[in-house]
């Protein structure tokens, strides 16, 4: 596996950041790390990249210990943090051969990460002169000049307009058939578009780790029901395969099942056996979005 997490804490003072955090990523995977803003995304990609340590708990990349060989690490590892450090006064091409003499690389390797990263047009402006959107993608291709097998991707969408979005989410699904790819996103459209897996943290804790098809292909079904007067939720709870039952307001219920079947009709056999008139009902669909709510609402 390319990464493997094993009960991170991390703390500030009386803060807990990350607590008892523990996933894997296999190689060849794209993994959306998906959490509001303060959920612990960033602490934990800086742990990964061997920028932050650890309070409690241990991990590895590339079987690498991020603590013991970091070293190891930052050479199997591509980075692109939230905020990209750019020398804005140098040139595209002039920054990328700066940063590639560090690693030895030469100006070959150089002009194909140019090329792979759609910079050949702007790689002769200075970084000052780009748009949002290509400096993300100096950023992604200085991450990708020594050839890492790990890329690891602070909210790398922040900011760019609906065209450069597109760009660079194209951009980043074409350098994950090749590496392996941890993104970290607040953003539900990202994960979709671009993922294979995604992983949901709240409050510095781990609160969901799917695949992405699995989630497409175990939907719960969702019927909201208004009736004429108030049911008692332990009665709405004989349906079959109903898992929870929430009364929003008055008398309108959501109604949570445990299958893709269509459960309406048993919702009208419980109205008419109890004597009661349907005033609404609909279905409503479980997205990827309405689920990150419900996982990381404050309650």
């Amino acid at each position: 596996m390319s990464i493997q997490v094993q009960n991170i804490t991390k703390t500030y003072g009386d803060q807990k950041a990350l607590n008892k955090v523990s996933f894997t990523i296999n190689k060849g995977e794209i993994v959306g790390f998906l959490g509001p803003n303060g959920a612990g995304k960033s602490t934990m990609m800086k742990i990964l990249t061997t920028y932050l340590p650890a309070s409690e708990g241990v991990a590895f990349v590339n079987g690498f210990e991020v603590t013991k060989k970091d070293i190891a690490v930052k050479k199997s590892v591509g980075y692109l943090p939230e905020h990209n450090p750019l020398y804005l006064e140098m040139y595209v091409r002039e920054y990328l051969l700066f940063n590639a003499g560090i690693y030895n690389i030469p100006k070959s390797e150089v002009e194909s990460i140019i090329e792979k990263t759609g910079l050949t047009p702007e790689a002769n402006k200075k970084i000052s002169q780009l748009s949002k959107g290509y400096r993300q993608r100096v950023g992604l291709a200085n991450a990708l000049l020594h050839n890492p097998e790990v890329l690891i991707l602070d909210e790398p969408t922040t900011g760019l307009d609906p065209n450069q979005l597109i760009e660079i989410r194209q951009l980043i699904k074409n350098v994950g058939e090749e590496k392996t790819v941890l993104l970290s996103t607040h953003i539900m459209q990202e994960v979709e578009a671009i993922c294979d897996r995604v992983i949901i943290i709240n409050k510095g804790e781990i609160v969901l780790d799917k695949k992405l098809e699995d989630l497409k292909n175990n939907k719960q079904q969702i019927i909201e029901v208004e009736f004429d007067y108030r049911v008692e939720e332990v009665a709405l709870q004989q349906l079959p395969k109903i898992e929870r039952v929430e009364n929003s307001i008055g008398f309108v219920y959501q109604l949570h099942f445990k299958t893709q079947q269509d459960m309406r009709g048993n919702v009208f056999d419980f109205a008419h056996d109890n004597g009661l008139k349907i005033l609404q009902l609909h279905q409503k669909n479980t997205t990827l979005e309405k689920l990150f709510t419900e996982l990381t609402i404050e309650k």
